[in-house]
């Protein structure tokens, strides 16, 4: 239970980070370019994203945190098991969930448009209007989880 607790911190800590960097700064930057320059580099940058090593960190940190909410369940009364269920809870909806019904439907629209069109521009328009918010929901929930994760990893035996 401590490695599979350590695993998802560290996985659930890494795709903070790794989110974090749009929510920070990425998207910033995207936006002080001309929207055909905006729309080309996130639709680049979009289609590498789901690389096997980004996959497996946000993937596999989610099928790990279910195993790990599995486990927890079935013994509520050990020590941090509460602390493991709301974490790996808020890591599979606010990383998973939101990846998959949020983000990938935008990132999918966004995709079929042509950079330089007008059509382009109003998507890009809608795309950072509705991405952006969610983007820090995003970035949020894997590292709350990491933390609750860590404490859990402090509790005391009975």
């Amino acid at each position: 239970m401590t490695v599979l607790t350590m695993l998802c911190a560290l996985g659930a800590a890494a795709a903070g980070g790794a989110l974090f960097t749009f929510s920070d700064f990425t998207m910033a930057g995207l936006k002080r370019l001309p929207p055909a320059g905006g729309i080309a580099a996130m639709q680049a940058i979009n289609r590498a994203a789901p690389s096997p090593l980004f996959m497996l960190m946000l993937f596999g940190t989610g099928a790990a945190c279910l195993a790990l909410m599995v486990i927890s369940g079935r013994h509520p009364a050990e020590p941090g098991a509460v602390l493991r269920l709301v974490a790996g809870g808020l890591y599979l909806a606010g990383v998973v969930a939101i990846t998959m019904g949020y983000h990938v439907p935008r990132n999918d629209r966004l995709d079929r448009v042509d950079p330089g069109s007008g059509e382009g521009a109003e998507v890009w328009a809608i795309y950072q209007r509705e991405w952006i918010p969610m983007k820090h929901v995003r970035t949020l929930a894997p590292l709350v989880s990491a933390v609750l994760l860590m404490i859990a990893l402090t509790q005391p035996a009975g």
